[in-house]
């Protein structure tokens, strides 16, 4: 029954996130904020089962710390991802960060760096190398760079619909996608790596077995998260450069991993 505290979470992210097309400007900020405190929930009880509570709080202070150091010098020196600013629609802050963007991190670096491990394992199966005992990182470079490239991706989405909602404004010029300074996506895939590179090398006392695969949630959710932002920004958002950006960052990320799986698994179907 514990086993399903997590997906708990993760359904009532899901069942939190569809209205928010329907719904008036404040209905958004409510579910906005709704959907990150349940999403980040989801994937902390998640870390604490399947790799346990020491990992798990390393992972929050981690991602929610280096968030919010790199958010910090963003708002007040413009470093990092370029000048900009958040207004008050989120609730309180610090540092002139809202308390909800360090977990908005937390939330999604953890499922990033889930898929970046899965792949990196998946590869280093393939060049039949042991990457799965304890305190294992299974090239801990690759895991960082896609899980920076993943995170990178997920803002393609997710910086148009914030800006849309009135959550932060950018200021200056420069070269934009998507009325996003390029210098954004540039801050988002260095923190993004560095993140998730910093989760690849927290050790793992408990060692999950070789063909036991304890993430299908955050992995779940990765898809869940790609497939609705393509649909909202279709459908209801009347946004097709930002589905189509997001829709190609993502989608070949996912893509590359589903193919790595399946070259292990004819691997192993021709080892049998």
């Amino acid at each position: 029954m514990a086993g399903l505290l997590p997906w708990a979470f993760a359904a009532a992210t899901v069942a939190a996130q569809i209205p928010y097309p329907l719904v008036t400007n404040a209905g958004k900020h409510d579910l906005t904020v709704t959907s990150v405190l349940l999403f980040t929930t989801a994937s902390v009880i998640h870390a604490v089962r399947t790799r346990g509570a020491g990992w798990a709080a390393r992972m929050v202070m981690v991602s929610v710390g280096g968030g919010l150091a790199a958010e910090i010098a963003g708002v007040h020196t413009g470093l990092v991802f370029g000048r900009y600013s958040y207004t008050s629609t989120l609730g309180p802050a610090v540092g002139g960060v809202p308390v909800v963007i360090p977990l908005a991190w937390t939330m999604m670096a953890y499922p990033a760096f889930t898929l970046g491990r899965y792949t990196a394992l998946r590869l280093a199966e393939s060049r039949g190398r042991d990457a799965a005992g304890p305190g294992a990182h299974p090239s801990a470079m690759i895991t960082a760079l896609l899980g920076g490239l993943l995170l990178t991706a997920w803002d393609l989405y997710l910086d148009p619909q914030m800006v849309a909602a009135g959550y932060w404004r950018w200021s200056g010029d420069g070269p934009a996608l998507n009325g996003i300074p390029l210098s954004n996506t540039a801050g988002w895939l260095v923190v993004g790596t560095l993140i998730t590179g910093s989760l690849a090398l927290i050790p793992r006392r408990r060692a999950i077995p070789a063909d036991r695969f304890p993430d299908h949630l955050p992995i779940f959710m990765i898809g869940w998260t790609y497939a609705s932002s393509l649909l909202a920004n279709l459908v209801f958002f009347d946004r097709p450069g930002v589905a189509f950006a997001g829709g190609v960052g993502m989608g070949t990320l996912l893509a590359g991993t589903a193919t790595a799986a399946v070259a292990t698994r004819r691997q192993h179907r021709r080892a049998s």
